[in-house]
């Protein structure tokens, strides 16, 4: 399938947002059971579970409903998953969306090689800007479920972008396979240059 294609599929499936309207205070007692991973802000300690604070609600929710139903493998985050309700997905988006995600740093000596990828891609390859899509900052962009970036742990990021392009991840979501498509040709010295530079982007915070 064509990049632009699955580009254009992945915008219309992110187009139609969740029913239900989040509560961030009725997220903040929900949120307890996530803390020991993600932190109790979403701000995690360790750098194998992502950041979740600051990013986009729907993102969020949309997220763990993909985990309920399997379409996003992960056996720890389906067994959280599993009961919650609609309701539940919605207010605990809300509630790590409205706090704010805590900037880090990037290796300066992979930035010369990912600045470029992210700003302008590499047309010879096929890769986009990264930043077309998840914004110059790397705030991302709520209304396609694009997800902010900006300040994640590299380890996170790398192990996302390398599992994208081994085309392990999201099922038939369809930014999960526009994604699977446009890690194909980075390589491991690329994967992890992003990485770094996204963790150190210093738009962390809305």
């Amino acid at each position: 399938m064509k990049l632009c294609t699955l580009l254009a599929l992945a915008a219309l499936s992110a187009s139609t947002p969740l029913l239900a309207a989040g509560d961030a205070v009725a997220g903040q007692t929900k949120a307890a059971v996530c803390a020991a991973c993600h932190g109790i802000d979403g701000n995690s300690s360790d750098p194998q579970y992502p950041k979740i604070a600051g990013q986009h609600a729907d993102y969020l929710a949309h997220q763990l409903a993909l985990f309920k139903t399997s379409v996003r493998n992960n056996p720890i985050m389906l067994g959280f998953s599993i009961t919650l309700s609609e309701q539940d997905m919605a207010d605990l988006g809300a509630y790590f969306a409205s706090q704010a995600a805590k900037p880090d740093i990037a290796d300066e000596s992979l930035v010369r090689l990912a600045e470029p990828i992210w700003r302008g891609g590499d047309g010879k390859r096929g890769i986009p800007a990264c930043a077309a899509c998840h914004g110059p900052s790397g705030r991302g962009n709520p209304a396609s479920r694009y997800p902010a970036l900006a300040g994640q742990h590299a380890q996170y990021s790398a192990g996302m972008l390398r599992r994208f392009r081994d085309g392990e991840l999201h099922g038939s979501d369809a930014n999960g396979q526009a994604m699977a498509q446009l890690a194909k040709p980075l390589t491991d010295a690329e994967i992890d240059a992003l990485a770094s530079y996204l963790q150190g982007l210093d738009s962390a915070s809305p």
